[in-house]
């Protein structure tokens, strides 16, 4: 918009507006001021009537004749102010980090140009005297022979034959297929029929009773089921009210589950005995274990770090946090083919419920961050060309890129976030290993 234009965009000044902020003032020139004014026109005179004139056709100088002659400025100033923004960072060469969207005080015009002031939050400067002794709670784990055979029996469960039975009666853990009306004070009502309904007996899975009067009963019998209604029940209507089910068993069919030996194995796994493949079994419960425990105890630390931050943290740096977190959920509930603000709706949440709910732990994630980013500047933290070589290989290689492709990809500002990540990782590791167990 302004590439053909020569000199700057606008004249600018920096002071400090109190801790973590400063104020900065852009004075326009009155020639970019003019482009602006002129381009903010064109994009917008489509939405001007005038009487004596086409819709689109209404000159610029009759539109500020009869709306003022400051009618297009916000609309000029929006235009330009990206652009004369990042003029005023790079000229002042700001050492402090701006971490907020600059927010505009006041705008006027001025010598034919305009005069803005406005505010942005600057990251605070951090410093942690002491990171050593945060305590943190050992995580067990070791594996017991329960797990393991819990393990076992979801795959015997997996892999169980379902088969009718027909010389005996129906007992807990069968699946019941019955036929059933129910009736409230005599009438039946809606959506209680079915002619083939599958019900595993015990699961609780129908009115409290129901399931019970069923165990005992052969294929074929009819009978009746009394049950009560509970008092919270999603058909209001019936609520706490009696009902009668007329019932008839149409069939009783039983799960049988593998028996848990050396063929199961074979069946289920590279395996060739149940020994080997409860080994294996407990190896992999034990790396998710380990897993879940090195996770816990890094919350942990960034939980101690958090609370050794003491120092005031600009409001905009928790926004940004708080949306980053609703922005990466949203992309999860999304992938997974469901509408955000539809799930939103579904469990009865807002947006500003959501917000609440990220709150504290954005706060304290910042804190962290801020902890983390101090260690590494007072201990002089580096990374080597080897474990940056070795870090970006599998990057790449999970992105199923080569090397050169994956550089390309994420250019300058991709490679400096995989130095800081890994400047991180060893800040962490020292706290770590100045953490204390209890």
């Amino acid at each position: 918009m302004f590439g053909n234009l020569e000199g700057k965009i606008a004249k600018s000044s920096v002071e400090e507006n109190g801790k973590n902020s400063i104020k900065m003032t852009l004075e326009v020139s009155q020639l970019h001021f003019e482009v602006a004014l002129n381009k903010a026109y064109l994009d917008n005179r489509d939405k001007v009537s005038l009487p004596g004139f086409r819709k689109g056709r209404v000159p610029r100088k009759m539109i500020e004749m009869q709306f003022g002659k400051n009618f297009f400025y916000e609309s000029a100033l929006e235009l330009m102010f990206e652009a004369m923004y990042e003029e005023a960072l790079q000229e002042h060469n700001l050492e402090r980090e701006v971490v907020s969207k600059p927010s505009i005080e006041t705008y006027e015009e001025k010598d034919g140009g305009a005069l803005i002031v406005l505010t942005v939050d600057t990251k605070p400067h951090i410093e942690i005297k002491d990171y050593t002794g945060i305590k943190y709670r050992k995580v067990t784990t070791n594996v017991i022979d329960e797990e393991i055979n819990a393990w076992v029996d979801a795959e015997r469960e997996k892999n169980a034959r379902v088969l009718s039975v027909v010389d005996r009666a129906a007992k807990k853990g069968d699946i019941a297929n019955i036929a059933f009306e129910g009736f409230v004070d005599g009438i039946a009502f809606e959506g209680g029929q079915s002619d083939a309904h599958e019900l595993v007996l015990g699961s609780n899975s129908f009115i409290a009773g129901f399931e019970d009067q069923i165990v005992g009963k052969n294929t074929g019998e009819e009978f009746d089921v009394d049950v009560t209604f509970p008092e919270e029940y999603h058909a209001k209507h019936l609520e706490g009210k009696p009902a009668v089910f007329k019932v008839k068993l149409n069939e009783i069919k039983e799960k049988q589950l593998p028996e848990a030996d050396d063929t199961f194995a074979q069946e289920v796994s590279e395996f060739e005995t149940l020994a080997e493949y409860k080994a294996d079994i407990k190896a992999k419960i034990e790396e998710r274990k380990l897993a879940d425990s090195q996770r816990e105890v890094d919350e942990q630390i960034a939980e101690g770090l958090a609370a050794r931050v003491t120092d005031e943290i600009p409001r905009s740096m928790i926004d940004n946090e708080i949306d980053r977190r609703i922005n990466e959920y949203a992309n999860m509930v999304e992938q997974q083919g469901m509408n955000f603000e539809a799930y939103m709706q579904q469990m009865n949440m807002n947006i500003n419920s959501m917000r609440a709910v990220y709150e504290v732990q954005a706060e304290k994630g910042v804190r962290s961050r801020l902890a983390i980013e101090a260690i590494i500047r007072q201990e002089d933290i580096k990374t080597t060309p080897e474990a940056m070589d070795e870090e970006i290989k599998k990057l790449a290689e999970m992105y199923r890129m080569d090397v050169t492709q994956f550089l390309e990809v994420i250019g300058d500002v991709g490679i400096r976030n995989i130095e800081g990540d890994l400047k991180a990782k060893q800040a962490v590791e020292l706290v770590k290993k100045a953490a204390i167990a209890e």
